[in-house]
C-alpha cells in the first residue's frame, strides 16, 4: 500500500524532528509560508558548472549575487572600481579619505581609534530578514540600534521661544490634549451617531489611559511627559513639569518628526553591526576571496550571441573579460557614462532614471549628550533651519568619545542648498548642535561631509521619484537585455535599503539559474 502524506510526514518527523516536518509541510503546500521569512536562493550546488558570470559592482547587490551564484557552482568575477567592497555601504574611520568628483578631499582625523560613522546605510530594520539572515550566516555581530529616544530634543523657531523641549513632552502633551478634546466631544454627544452607549463608555476609558486624563477628562499635564525634578531620597520629591499648551504644539509643526518611528521600517527593534556597517560587505568579500577584483573600472559593456564582453581598466591598464552572462549591479547613474550596446529601451530607461543627492555631516566629540542630557542614541529634530536633525551614536555607549551626525537629508532642500560652500554647511551643522545643546557647539571636532552626488562611482544616493520610475525604467530593469541582467535596490520596491539590493540579487540569480537549467535540459 502506498504511503499517505501523513505517513510520510511522520517518518520525516522521526528522522529530522519538528523543523524538518514543518519545512516538508510548507514544501507540500500544507502550510503557508511565513510572510516575514527571509528570501532564500535554492539552486542545486552544480547548477552553474561551467558557466561564467561577470558581475559589475561590488555593492550589496553584486556581493549577494556572487555569493549565491558561487554556492551553485557558477564561476564568478566581481569588478569593483574602488579598493573596498560595499558601494554605498561605507564606514568612515580615522584616516579614511572622502574624495569628491571635483577633487575636493577630506581625511578623518579622529582622536579615538573606535570612532566611526556610517556614510551610507546606518541601520537594519528587524523586518529586513534577508540582511539579518546574512549577518547570522556570515557571523557579523549585531547590536541594537536606537532609532528613537524620548529623551532626545525637538526645537521649532515658531514655538516655545525657540528653545528645545524633550521629545517625550511633545508626544505625551499632544496625546493628552487630543484625548481631552475627543473625550469632551464624546461626553457632549457629538459622536452619538457613530457610537452606541457601550462603545462611548469604552472609548472614554481608552482615552483616559491613552492621554493620562484626570477623572473629569481634563489634561493638566502628565508624568509621562517628563518632570522638572526626579524623586530621590529623604525629602526630595518629584516636581511636575508644566505641560506645553496645545496652541504652541500646533505652531511647532513637529508632527512629521514625532511620527518618524511609526513608519514600518523605522520601528523598534533595529540593528547595526558592531563597529560599523561595512562589516557586512567585508564579510561577503572574505568569503568570495579572489572572486573580488578591485580597482577595476568598467569602460564598455558589449553583448554577443553567446555571451557578454566587458572592457575595464585595472590599476590603469586596459583589460577585458568575456562571460556567459553579466549582472550589472552598478548605480544607474554610472551607466550613463559607460559605452554599451544596450537595447534602445534600456538606453531610454537609463536616461530617464534620476537619483537623490543625500548628504551627512559628522563630528567627533566628547559624549556630552549622554553625560548631561541622558540621551543614548536616537535623533533630535529641528524645524526652521538648514539642518533638520542631530543623530546620536548607538554604539560604544558610556565611552569617552563618539561621532554625532548634525545634518542628514537631501542636499537639494532649499534651506541647505542655499548655503554657499562646505564651510557654511559646517557652520550651520555646528549651530544646530549649539541650539539643542547650548555651550557644546564648540566641542565638535573633525567635521566630515559626505554628499553622494559627488562620490566617485556613485554620484547619487538612491532612486528619485522624479517622473514615473516604477511605471517606466523599473519595468525595463526587471528583464534581461539578452544576456545582461540588472540588480540593485533600484530593481526593488525597497529603495535605499540593503534589503532591496539583496532581494533584487536573489531574483536575478534565480532568473539566471532557471535560464541555465532550461538551456542544459
Amino acid at each position: 500500500m502506498a504511503n499517505t502524506r501523513r505517513d510520510f510526514l511522520t517518518k520525516v518527523g522521526l528522522a529530522g524532528g519538528y523543523g524538518a516536518t514543518f519545512t516538508a509541510m510548507q514544501t507540500l503546500g500544507l502550510l503557508p509560508s511565513v510572510g516575514s521569512a527571509a528570501s532564500v536562493v535554492d539552486l542545486p550546488v552544480t547548477a552553474g558548472k561551467g558557466v561564467k558570470i561577470v558581475i559589475l559592482g561590488g555593492g550589496i547587490a553584486g556581493l549577494v549575487s556572487a555569493y549565491e551564484l558561487g554556492k551553485a557552482g557558477f564561476h564568478c568575477t566581481v569588478l569593483e572600481a574602488r579598493e573596498r567592497p560595499g558601494g554605498r555601504n561605507w564606514t568612515v574611520r580615522n584616516g579614511t579619505t572622502v574624495e569628491f568628483v571635483d577633487g575636493t578631499k577630506q581625511t578623518a582625523q579622529y582622536i579615538s581609534s573606535d570612532s566611526y560613522f556610517n556614510a551610507g546605510p546606518a541601520r537594519i530594520p528587524s523586518i529586513h530578514k534577508t540582511m539579518l539572515g546574512y549577518c547570522r550566516e556570515l557571523d557579523v555581530a549585531l547590536e541594537v540600534f536606537v532609532n528613537t529616544n524620548r529623551s532626545t530634543l525637538m526645537v521649532s523657531d515658531k514655538a516655545f521661544g525657540g528653545k528645545p523641549v524633550e521629545q517625550r513632552q511633545v508626544i505625551n502633551d499632544t496625546r493628552g490634549h487630543v484625548a481631552e478634546l475627543l473625550a469632551k466631544c464624546v461626553n457632549q454627544g457629538a459622536l452619538d451617531q457613530e457610537l452606541n452607549k457601550d462603545d462611548r463608555e469604552r472609548l472614554l476609558v481608552l482615552l483616559r489611559s491613552f492621554g493620562d486624563l484626570r477623572p473629569g477628562f481634563d489634561y493638566p499635564g502628565s508624568e509621562r511627559a517628563g518632570v522638572a525634578r526626579l524623586p530621590g531620597a529623604g525629602e526630595v520629591t518629584e516636581t511636575p513639569r508644566p505641560c506645553l499648551d496645545l496652541h504652541s504644539l500646533l505652531d511647532a509643526n513637529l508632527w512629521i518628526d514625532t511620527t518618524h518611528e511609526e513608519t514600518l521600517d523605522m520601528q523598534a527593534t533595529m540593528f547595526q553591526p558592531v563597529g560599523g556597517l561595512d562589516h557586512i560587505p567585508y564579510a561577503f568579500a572574505k568569503k568570495l576571496g579572489k572572486v573580488m577584483q578591485y580597482q577595476s573600472v568598467v569602460k564598455e559593456i558589449r553583448k554577443s550571441d553567446n555571451g557578454v564582453k566587458v572592457v575595464y581598466t585595472h590599476h590603469g591598464a586596459e583589460k577585458s573579460i568575456v562571460a556567459d552572462y553579466c549582472i550589472c549591479a552598478l548605480p544607474v547613474n554610472m551607466l550613463k557614462s559607460i559605452a554599451n550596446d544596450f537595447s534602445p529601451q534600456v538606453k531610454q530607461a537609463i536616461a530617464d532614471t534620476h537619483y537623490n543627492d543625500s548628504y551627512k555631516i559628522a563630528w567627533e566629540s566628547k559624549r556630552f549628550w549622554e553625560t548631561e542630557y541622558n540621551i543614548y542614541g536616537g535623533i533630535s529634530w529641528l524645524q526652521g533651519g538648514p539642518i533638520n536633525m542631530v543623530w546620536y551614536p548607538s554604539g560604544k555607549m558610556h565611552s569617552d568619545m563618539g561621532v554625532v551626525l548634525s545634518g542628514y537629508g537631501l542636499q537639494s532642500l532649499p534651506a541647505f542648498n542655499q548655503l554657499p560652500n562646505m564651510e557654511a554647511r559646517f557652520a550651520a551643522s555646528r549651530a544646530a548642535v549649539e541650539t539643542l545643546h547650548p555651550g557644546h557647539g564648540k566641542d565638535l571636532n573633525s567635521p566630515m561631509f559626505v554628499v553622494w552626488e559627488k562620490i566617485p562611482y556613485n554620484q547619487g544616493a538612491w532612486i528619485s521619484s522624479f517622473g514615473d520610475y516604477y511605471g517606466g525604467p523599473y519595468r525595463t530593469f526587471l528583464e534581461p537585455d539578452e544576456r545582461v541582467y540588472f540588480a540593485g535596490d533600484h530593481c526593488s520596491h525597497v529603495v535605499a535599503w540593503q534589503e532591496g539590493a539583496a532581494l533584487s540579487a536573489h531574483r536575478t540569480v534565480r532568473m539566471i539559474g532557471e535560464r541555465v537549467r532550461s538551456v542544459k535540459t
